[in-house]
């Protein structure tokens, strides 16, 4: 059994909540800031589910874009390209293969590369 605290992480578009760092998984809640994007970006080895706490988020992925909504869920696959834009405040509840620098970014509103 491990307690352990959180760790608040600062995003240009708002933060993170790492919940849980494990070798084999991490959980997160993404608060997002309505009216702010995610970069347009995908991930060769991490698999990721994120289920939709509160707000309303436009997910654009390879085939289109999609409205989610409080209590919707979503799995993307490595390769899956994917960009997340608050419609509203946001808050999403992320759990992810622990591959925490597995990004590669497309494109991206505040100018960061892929790590």
């Amino acid at each position: 059994m491990k307690f352990s605290g959180v760790e608040v992480i600062g995003k240009p578009w708002g933060r993170e909540i790492i919940i849980a760092s494990e070798k084999e998984y991490i959980g997160k809640i993404i608060e997002v800031d309505k009216g702010a994007r995610l970069s347009h970006q995908y991930h060769e080895k991490k698999k990721e589910t994120m289920y939709v706490l509160s707000g309303r988020m436009k997910l654009v992925h390879g085939e289109g874009e999609k409205t989610l909504d409080t209590g919707d869920t979503v799995t993307l696959d490595p390769g899956d390209t994917h960009r997340i834009e608050a419609l509203e405040d946001l808050r999403i509840i992320e759990v992810s293969t622990f591959h925490p620098d597995d990004v590669i970014r497309i494109a991206d509103d505040y100018g960061r590369s892929s790590p």
